[in-house]
This record gives C-alpha cells, sequence and structure tokens, in this order.
C-alpha cells in the first residue's frame, strides 16, 4: 500500500513536469530561468526543496538519532543560515546583476580563467551532492521495494532526466510546489502523531537541552558547529540555489524569497530531530537501515507513511532536476561557450544544456555506486566548497583587492589543506571515514569538525596576503550575456 500510494504521488509529478513543458514554449531564458518569472512565495517553495529531500532529511534524522539532537538539527540550521544570508546580503545585488550563472559573477569580477575553476569546482562538488539523493532514494526502493541497491540508482535517473529535459527550470517549479504541499501536510502529521502517540523521548545527553553537544568537543559540538558553518557558508556558492534566485521576477522577490524560505526551514526541518530522537526508542535496532524508513515502514500509520516518503521522494527528485539542470547550464555557458561569449540563449543553448545533463546523471549515478552515504556527502560537498571559493566570493563581492590569481591561491591551499586532512582523518562528521582514509598514527579523530574551520582559514588567508602583496589590476569584464525575451509573457 505504501509503495502505491508513493508510485500515485509519481505520477502526478511527472505529469507536473510535463505540464510545465507548455510554459517553455521553445524559449532558452524560459527553460534555464523560466523567464525569470518566479514570484517570490514560488521561489520560497523551491528553495526550501534543497532542504527537505531525503538525502539532507535522512542524514539528519541519522545523525540526531545517533550523536543527538543539535546533531541532527545542525543540517538544517546550516541551511537556514546560508539562505537568510543569501536574502540579507546577495540575493538582490546578484539578481540584478542579469547573470544566468553564479561563475559568470566569477568571470566578470576576475577573468576567465577564474570562471574556469569555478566552474569546475562547483559542478564536481554539485555532483557529490546529485549522488548523496540518488543514494537516498536507492535505499527508500531497496528497502520498501526489495530491489538491488545498484537496480534502485538506475531506475531513478531516466524517470528525473525525462521530466527536466522537458521542462527545465519549470520543472523544478511544478514538481517543487507539489512536493511542498505533500511534504508539508506530512511533515506535520507526523509531529503530532509522535507528540500525541509515542511521544517525546530520548536518551541521556541527546535532548535540545543537553548544550553539551555545542560546547563541549567531546560530545560533538566541533562537529555540530562544523556542519553548521559548512553549510551555513558553503551553500553561498551554490549553483542551484543561485540559478533558483537568479529565476526570480525583480531583486526584491528573490530577498523576499530567501528570507520565507529561511522561516520555513527553522519551522518545518528542525523539529524532525525531534522525532528521530523519538524513534530510537520506537523502532530499536534498525539492522543498518535508515531509522527514519524503519519508522515510516513499520510503526506509523500507512497514509502518514505514504504522505511522509512521497514528500521526500518528490523534494529529492525536485532537488536532483536542479542539480542538473544549474551544472549543465554551466558546462555550457561557463565552460563551453556554446555558440561563444555573447550567444543569445537560443534554441542551441537549450539543446546542449539538455545533453550535457546525461553525462552529469551518469557522474552523480557512478559515485552513488561506489560510496552509499547521504548525509555525509551532502555536507563534504558544502565543506569543499567552503573551502575553496565560498572567500573569494564574499570578498570578491565587497572588496575591490584581488584578482584571479588570489582566488587560485585560495582554492588551491583550501583545497589542499581540507583534502588532505580529509584522507588522513579516520572519522568524517563523526561517521567512520569508508571514502578514502589513508591509515596513519599522525591525525586522529580529535581533529575531526575541526578541519572544516582549518581549511576556511587557510584559504582566508591565502586570499587576503595574495590581493594585499599584488598591486590592484582592472576587473577583466565578460560581456553581460544577452537574453531573447519570451514571445509571451510567461508567469507563475
Amino acid at each position: 500500500m505504501i509503495i502505491t500510494g508513493v508510485a500515485v504521488c509519481l505520477v502526478v509529478l511527472l505529469g507536473a513536469g510535463f505540464y510545465s513543458t507548455r510554459k517553455v514554449r521553445g524559449e532558452a531564458g524560459n527553460f534555464l530561468l523560466a523567464g525569470r518569472s518566479l514570484s517570490a512565495p514560488v521561489l520560497a517553495v523551491l528553495l526550501m526543496s534543497q532542504v527537505v529531500d531525503s538525502n539532507a532529511t535522512l542524514g539528519s534524522a541519522d545523525l540526531a538519532a545517533g550523536f543527538g539532537f543539535w546533531a541532527g538539527a545542525a543540517m538544517p540550521l546550516g541551511m537556514a543560515v546560508s539562505i537568510l544570508l543569501v536574502g540579507v546580503f546577495f540575493a538582490k545585488r546578484l539578481r540584478a546583476t542579469g547573470v544566468v550563472t553564479l561563475p559568470e559573477f566569477f568571470a566578470r569580477r576576475f577573468g576567465r580563467g577564474t570562471e574556469i575553476t569555478a566552474s569546475a569546482l562547483t559542478v564536481g562538488s554539485f555532483g557529490i551532492l546529485l549522488a548523496g539523493n540518488l543514494v537516498a532514494l536507492g535505499y527508500l526502493l531497496q528497502y520498501f521495494l526489495g530491489l538491488n541497491y545498484t537496480a534502485a540508482v538506475l531506475v531513478i535517473i531516466p524517470f528525473v532526466l525525462a521530466y527536466t529535459m522537458a521542462g527545465g527550470m519549470f520543472a523544478s517549479v511544478y514538481t517543487g510546489l507539489v512536493q511542498f504541499a505533500v511534504m508539508a501536510v506530512g511533515i506535520v502529521s507526523l509531529l503530532a502523531w509522535t507528540a500525541f502517540g509515542p511521544g517525546f523521548t530520548h536518551g541521556e545527553g541527546l535532548g535540545i537541552g543537553d548544550i553539551g553537544q555545542l560546547t563541549d568537543p567531546a560530545q560533538g559540538a566541533a562537529i555540530n558547529w562544523a556542519t553548521i558553518t559548512a553549510l551555513g557558508l558553503g551553500n553561498l556558492v551554490a549553483i542551484d540555489l543561485m540559478q533558483r534566485v537568479f529565476s526570480a521576477k525583480s531583486p526584491a522577490a528573490a530577498q523576499r524569497a530567501c528570507f520565507g524560505a529561511a522561516t520555513g526551514i527553522l519551522v518545518l526541518c528542525v523539529p524532525l530531530s525531534f522525532v528521530a530522537l523519538a524513534a530510537v526508542s520506537i523502532v530499536g535496532d534498525t539492522a543498518g537501515a535508515p531509522i527514519l524508513y524503519v519508522l515510516l515502514g513499520e510503526y506509523t500509520p500507512k497514509v502518514l507513511s505514504i504522505l511522509v516518503l512521497s514528500g521526500l521522494v518528490t523534494a529529492s527528485l525536485t532537488t536532483i532536476s536542479g542539480v542538473l539542470l544549474s551544472t549543465a547550464t554551466v558546462l555550457v555557458r561557463n565552460v563551453f561557450r556554446v555558440g561563444g561569449e555573447n550567444a543569445a540563449m537560443s534554441s542551441d543553448v537549450m539543446k546542449a544544456t539538455r545533453l550535457l545533463m546525461l553525462p552529469m546523471a551518469a557522474f552523480g549515478a557512478l559515485v552513488a555506486l561506489r560510496v552509499p552515504q547521504t548525509g555525509i556527502l551532502l555536507t563534504l560537498t558544502f565543506d569543499l566548497l567552503l573551502a575553496s571559493l565560498v572567500v573569494p566570493f564574499i570578498l570578491g563581492l565587497f572588496w575591490s583587492r584581488g584578482d584571479g590569481r588570489a582566488v587560485a591561491a585560495a582554492a588551491i591551499a583550501g583545497i589542499t589543506v581540507r583534502a588532505g586532512f580529509f584522507v588522513l582523518t579516520p572519522t568524517i562528521y563523526g561517521v567512520d571515514n569508508t571514502l578514502l582514509y589513508i591509515p596513519n598514527s599522525l591525525v586522529t579523530s580529535s581533529v575531526d569538525g575541526w578541519t572544516t574551520f582549518i581549511g576556511f582559514l587557510v584559504s582566508l588567508v591565502a586570499y587576503v596576503t595574495m590581493a594585499l602583496v599584488r598591486r590592484p589590476v582592472p576587473t577583466i569584464t565578460v560581456p553581460e550575456p544577452v537574453v531573447v525575451p519570451a514571445k509571451q509573457p510567461v508567469a507563475v
């Protein structure tokens, strides 16, 4: 019954995705940025979908169940902080520039070389984020349908490719609206069921009032703050986030959407950590299965399970759709420059974007099959961006000093230090490093969490040092892309 209900929801989702093709009308501007027509409420829903997808939600629930309330709440808190910062400092300013992708900002500020660097780092990082959502959905199909994990991951790819290639950003809009409606009802209902049923319980030292989780490194404080920082700052250079901001109908709408999304994340997502803590006493040993899947599959009422699982699935598909679109757009416009520097957003751009979704989907599937992790992949994505592009992005926007060499110094130094600690540290955010660990006696798990701050500080020092020792040079400006207006007004 559960899978049947989820399947019905997916049919509705697919229908919404294909319906969105009517809004594209063959215009690349509509395909990539929804005609820059998104109102603040619609955009806020799209921004929230990044946080309530199964990758983030499953990871947050498992961390809360294993390490305490603040370990789980750190993920949505970090994302809320990030979107709030975008609203306060960046949304209006960047939306007013008229850029289509974030690397275009780096091109205008620092030059072509930095554009390529930013493109490579963001596309590679978001391939990891794409993999995390494929992992979460693969586990869902494996747990509820009994499918082989590999087969489950491969089944998902053509489904999401179909409606994303058809509707582009409008596909994300319409599926995001379906997802939010389902997920909001599901989360509220799950909280009510837990409160009036089993009750909110937690183990000793794991509750919201146990502030040692935020003050004592032995209780995971360094890791929890590292998670909040990596997501709170690393997400500032998220290409899917920024592409959605660029789709707003005005700079003011972009800013209001960020404020609404940050509030919605705090209200809807943070309380799920209470559910995860209660689930420990409800389900007991999960035998390695995600605790939220076990709770929904065996203990909650079927209708409630269908609502929450449908919301998780649609949120993940919306995130995957957004990542495929944003990464392919960066490859087309910033790496290969289809049509040249001053090309209008023509049908050739749209065709190339659709084509390049295929290798990105293949890359995400490969990582998902090789590294079957959920929340850790999410945090790792933004941790790498924090150590490389965040400092050049912020200082490049608000400080006139610094050029492409300063960006290169910041990215190389930060990534080198962060990657070095990554392969030498036996744990990643509190769990065993099964991704890439070189056994050694020099680095212990006591540095876990602190390495996030070290990588960021090294990047900051490298950028500022290079910016101060070099003479200011004129900014290399890439001409603003010419946007072909839609033949008919498009409104959402």
